[in-house]
């Protein structure tokens, strides 16, 4: 089939399909079907990307759905393909790969592909440079561009299309189908020279199939799919004759069809089939119909729908359903919505639970991604993806939402005033938080409050509660803060911007997500924020005591300044002092040269602390480097850490108080170590990756905690009492260790067999044999030195992401931030 002939599919379309049964599940749509045949099968002249388009309501959803059925080898299988048109039919080929970027980031989608063809990129740009390199061809279906994003106001499908879509368009090994809002497609189909691209618009008239239109409108008033029995659907004219007259006064738009019969079976009293005016022609005028028929005053309906209409996610709890109205209405909507449901039925549904009832997270990605999509279809015969209804402390929660986005796009187009709206139903949320206690707020308010200020133009005065910053999920409130401009936010929003990443790939529970927040604020000099985490009622892993921003810093080494001789004990320097030392660059303010042989000679002590902290340093560089080179080109657990500065360079040392943010002015050459028996008692010890780093009990071999970093860590250190010295490329932190070290569990009866899981953490908790990873005053082990249990809230992830990979928001998987 040649170009002209692809194009022009329609042309004899109407002709030939009635000698074939329609698509069981679209029911009509030959020309479109034809088209994507002709795409899945790659004929000469076909195009390599199609652009499905039409406005909300048109059906591209059921279509979609309806031509991935065919693509699917074990679905087609349950089809009467012998009856359908030969031309509608694809080849029997392995499912395409489908990505639903419902809810997702443009990121997100875009390594749920590279994941699930197994890619080992870790950069955006070397995705689309491996699928280039790919010998076979890939197809691609994207459906639903519209619903993505976790937050509607942050413009999510635009930056789907340009950021993923219109890049794998461009790839000549990608066969991309796409199903795009209209202000999108022009964007996307213009990205590609005319030849290579083809625009399904379903409401142009080469792609408009009323014919179709009046078989579904008939189907739908068919007691055997369910219509009640009417004079109107009983009787074989009467029910062709009013799906004739629904057809030609809804132009096309299936949406339009479907909520009018909903109407109709609702409230049939009062309707005369003859009376065309009585019929709509738009989505709108069925609310307004509708309402007239049941002697309400269409406004109502509108006030009484528009919460669910402004709602974000898979639907609006029911129990904010009456406050919210009375908010958009200005006064009590208790009585209409108590009496009114017969009034909304038509219009709304619950959020259906999976069929298996599991957590709908479960396997979601990979459901989401192979032949059909995954999903429900509504009653619109849109395919919509429904979650589990929320849950508030395990209890489930029925959401409710109306039956189409479509539907909801005429709700909000019809309010005067969408910024109003939203400011209204924004400070009723606020208002729903019982004490303004974030811990016990509604799943949605914590998680969506975000969303609606945005949209309101209020979200920088809300963020400024680190409680908020703890609570709302992490993903969706991400999404809302990147969509302010930079310049709007202030100090505690753009602290949290920073940390997001961290907070998104690392899939952090809640003490975890407090305590990175904590340490970012102390890095940020915002102290009162930080302090605020500590009273939230959480059980936070460490309480992070300094912050020095040095870039720079090789190495640190915890250790003391012994006391004075003869000193008070009650005076300043009558005790000894914890110090930190840091190797630093020569130069650095405050920084001493390191001794040499002509300085005058210290205690032995000293001389073994100065010996050690500088031979740790070359040790730890040595085996950085013995890591990088071993390492392939894509590290499977992390991103190397930059190498760090040559041993030639100058460097020098700078002392820092280790409990409190102050420099300490004295000689680096009195610095000692804990002593071998302080060592040996201490409780914890560490192991690090380049942008990871574990706490682990020494007697158990339990993980307690575990730190990821946005920069890659250069050295740590861990004292006896359990204060953790980090540096990282961006500078130095100390932070007391909170969590508990869980005790040894029982000794193994005499004639057990040890695990090899035991004897790996016994005794110093580290594998016989393994490095020692920077200058830990108690024992750090590279991450061959693992405990034995890790605690599934207290580990870093099992395959650790690299900080690129987290800087674009990936979700779960080898590379990154997944979520």
């Amino acid at each position: 089939m040649g170009d002209e002939e692809v194009m022009n599919a329609s042309d004899d379309a109407a002709g030939t399909a009635a000698h074939y049964a329609p698509h069981p599940y679209v029911g009509g749509r030959t020309a479109a079907l034809r088209a994507l045949a002709a795409w899945r099968m790659r004929w000469p002249g076909a195009p390599r990307v199609v652009v499905l388009t039409g406005s909300p309501g048109s059906g591209c959803s059921r279509l979609l759905a309806g031509f991935l059925m065919l693509c699917d080898p074990d679905y087609r299988k349950q089809l009467p393909l012998d009856d359908l048109d030969p031309a509608t039919v694809p080849p029997d080929l392995p499912a395409p790969a489908v990505p639903s970027p419902r809810g997702l980031t443009a990121a997100q989608v875009l390594w749920l592909l590279a994941d699930h063809l197994g890619l080992a990129a870790g950069r955006t740009a070397d995705v689309f440079s491996e699928l280039a390199a790919r010998e076979e061809p890939l197809t691609v279906v994207v459906p639903d561009v519209d619903l993505a994003g976790p937050v509607r106001a942050a413009n999510e499908p635009a930056r789907l299309v340009r950021e993923v879509l219109v890049p794998l368009a461009a790839t000549p090994t990608v066969h991309l189908l796409a199903d795009v809002p209209r202000e999108l497609a022009a964007e996307l189909a213009g990205a590609l020279p005319r030849g290579q691209v083809q625009v399904i618009d379903l409401d142009a008239p080469e792609w408009a199939d009323p014919e179709g239109l009046v078989l579904h409108a008939e189907t739908a008033l068919t007691p055997e799919a369910g219509a009640p029995d009417l004079p109107f659907t009983t009787d074989p004219d009467a029910r062709r004759a009013l799906a004739g007259a629904l057809a030609r006064r809804a132009d096309g738009s299936r949406l339009t069809v479907h909520l009018a019969v909903r109407s109709l079976f609702a409230h049939p009293e009062g309707f005369d089939p003859a009376d065309e005016a009585q019929l709509p022609r738009t989505v709108g005028d069925v609310l307004d119909l509708h309402a007239r028929r049941l002697g309400a005053d269409p406004r109502t309906l509108r006030q009484m729908l528009a919460p669910l209409a402004f709602a974000e996610g898979d639907g609006l709890p029911v129990q904010l359903w009456h406050p919210l109205a009375n908010a958009v209405a200005g006064h009590d909507m208790g009585r209409v919505i108590a009496d009114g449901m017969l009034l909304a039925a038509p219009f709304v549904e619950p959020v259906a639970p999976p069929a298996d009832g599991g957590d709908e997270g479960a396997d979601a990605d990979e459901g989401a991604v192979d032949g059909v999509a995954a999903g429900h279809t509504n009653a619109s015969g849109d395919e919509h993806i429904s979650g589990a209804p929320e849950t508030s402390g395990g209890t489930p929660r029925t959401l409710i939402r109306l039956t189409h986005p479509g539907l909801a796009a005429e709700l909000r187009a019809g309010t005067a005033n969408p910024r109003d709206a939203q400011t209204k139903i924004a400070m009723a949320l606020l208002e729903a938080v019982p004490r303004q206690d974030w811990s016990q707020a509604d799943p949605y308010v914590r998680d969506y409050l975000a969303a609606h200020t945005l949209e309101a133009g209020l979200l920088p005065q809300l963020l400024t509660d680190p409680g908020l910053f703890t609570h709302a999920d992490p993903t969706r409130l991400r999404a809302a803060v990147e969509a302010v401009p930079l310049d709007q936010l202030g100090a505690p929003a753009r602290t949290y911007l920073r940390t997001a990443p961290l907070l998104t790939r690392s899939e952090a529970p809640l003490d975890m997500r407090a305590a990175l927040l904590e340490t970012a604020f102390v890095e940020d000099g915002l102290l009162p924020y930080a302090e605020a985490l500590h009273g939230l009622g959480l059980d936070l892993p460490w309480r992070t005591l300094w912050s020095l921003p040095l870039p720079g810093v090789a190495s640190v080494t915890a250790g003391f300044l012994p006391a004075r001789e003869g000193a008070d004990p009650a005076a300043p320097d009558g005790t000894r002092r914890p110090v930190a030392a840091l190797l630093v660059p020569a130069g650095t303010p405050g920084s001493r040269p390191l001794p040499t042989a002509d300085a005058p000679e210290p205690t032995a002590t000293a001389t073994a602390t100065t010996t050690a902290t500088t031979t740790a340093t070359t040790d730890t560089a040595a085996d950085t480097a013995a890591e990088e080179s071993a390492a392939p080109p894509i590290d499977a657990d992390a991103a190397p850490a930059p190498a760090p500065a040559p041993a030639t360079a100058p460097t020098a040392l700078l002392l820092h108080d280790l409990l409190r943010p102050a420099p300490v002015d004295a000689d680096p050459a009195q610095v000692l170590r804990p002593s071998e028996q302080e060592q040996a008692a201490a409780p914890y010890g560490f192991s690090r990756g380049a942008d990871y780093l574990r706490v682990w009990a020494r007697a158990s071999g339990e993980v307690v905690t575990a730190l990821i970093s946005d920069s890659p860590f250069r050295d740590a250190d861990l004292t006896p009492d359990g204060i953790l010295l980090v540096a990282t490329e961006r500078g130095v932190t100390a932070r007391q260790i909170l969590a508990p070290a869980p005790a040894a569990a029982p000794a193994p009866t005499p004639d057990a067999e040890p695990t090899e899981a035991t004897d790996a953490t016994h005794g110093t908790g580290v594998t016989e044999g393994a490095g020692v990873t920077g200058s830990a005053g108690t024992t750090g082990a590279v991450d061959t030195a693992a405990p034995a249990a890790v605690p599934a809230q207290a580990a870093a992830p099992a395959t650790v992401p690299s900080t690129d990979a987290a800087a674009h928001g990936r979700t779960r998987g080898p590379e990154g931030d997944h979520s």
